[in-house]
């Protein structure tokens, strides 16, 4: 019995129909006339969390300048263009009457149209950075936005510093019809899932997955391909997917690292109804890489 694999590529969170204009960044012209376009559309955050259309719908609330009756602020990011039309965000007071309507991105996220998904998580990564980076972190001085807020710029020591994306590695290890899953301490309820790391300085993803793979659970890897990657904003990784191959079945588990890992032969995975573990959440790349492997896609 074949099954449909859960998320595949291009990933939830991915940019789907949406250009994100860069060249656009650094002409100041063209950034000030759309910010007073009565066309130009907004995504609406609050504390990190995306403002919807209402409660009881999972829609994205994308209005536009004409319904919002405001001209953007000189600092509001632009995200890019969709359907020829500019797209900023703007973070909102908490006494604006639309912040009682703001929901976590990772919340909604699963639930989210994938275009809007990618949309509210692309304002919430631009969101997290601007107020992590508010000084210099070379001279402490404050810093101020720049190109189309893809960048801050710090006048005393004259650096410019760019949204950072943190890389991880996760992996979808197997040995013939065995996968590797593992608990993380934080997990909730049943979940096991796919082992995974940042990259470090100096370290190639390969050099990666072997640390981590072994760090975690003592396992040796060798054949390992790249499968596809997925941007996970929660605060700001990119996760690059891989499947590689255990040297055996062996394990020794970092109590530190994990709360617990087992192998898990396909039989047992197969069948949602009779599983012995949960998988992963429906919109993350290790949902998907579990069950590409598992369903032989």
């Amino acid at each position: 019995m074949e099954r449909s694999v859960t998320n595949p590529p291009p990933h939830r969170y991915a940019g789907r129909g949406f250009d994100r204009a860069a060249p656009r960044r650094k002409d100041p012209t063209w950034l000030a006339s759309r910010r007073a376009d009565p066309r130009t559309r907004v995504v609406l955050m609050h504390e990190l969390k995306a403002v919807i259309a209402d409660a009881a719908t999972p829609r994205l609330h994308l209005p536009s300048l004409a319904e919002l009756n405001m001209e953007l602020p000189e600092d509001a990011p632009l995200l890019g263009e969709l359907d020829g039309d500019a797209v900023f965000t703007v973070s909102l007071a908490a006494t604006h009457p639309l912040a009682a309507r703001a929901s976590d991105v990772r919340e909604i996220g699963p639930n989210l149209e994938a275009g809007e998904a990618g949309l509210a998580a692309y304002a919430r990564a631009l969101a997290y950075w601007h107020d992590t980076h508010g000084f210099c972190s070379r001279c402490g001085g404050p810093t101020w936005v720049d190109e189309g807020g893809h960048a801050r710029r710090c006048d005393p020591c004259q650096r410019t510093v760019f949204p950072r994306t943190d890389p991880a590695v996760i992996v979808l290890v197997h040995h013939e019809d065995h996968c590797l899953l593992g608990r993380a301490h934080h997990f909730p309820g049943n979940v096991y899932s796919t082992l995974a790391g940042f990259v470090e300085p100096g370290e190639s993803l390969e050099d990666t997955i072997r640390r981590e793979i072994f760090e975690e659970a003592g396992v040796v890897v060798t054949d390992m391909h790249y499968r596809s990657s997925q941007p996970w904003p929660f605060p700001a990784s990119l996760m690059l997917g891989f499947y590689a191959t255990a040297e055996a079945r062996t394990l020794a588990v970092d109590a530190d690292e994990l709360a617990d890992a087992q192998w898990f032969h396909k039989d047992e995975l197969f069948n949602p109804m009779t599983r012995p573990v949960s998988l992963p959440r429906p919109d993350s790349i290790a949902r998907w890489l579990i069950e590409s492997w598992l369903y032989g896609h």
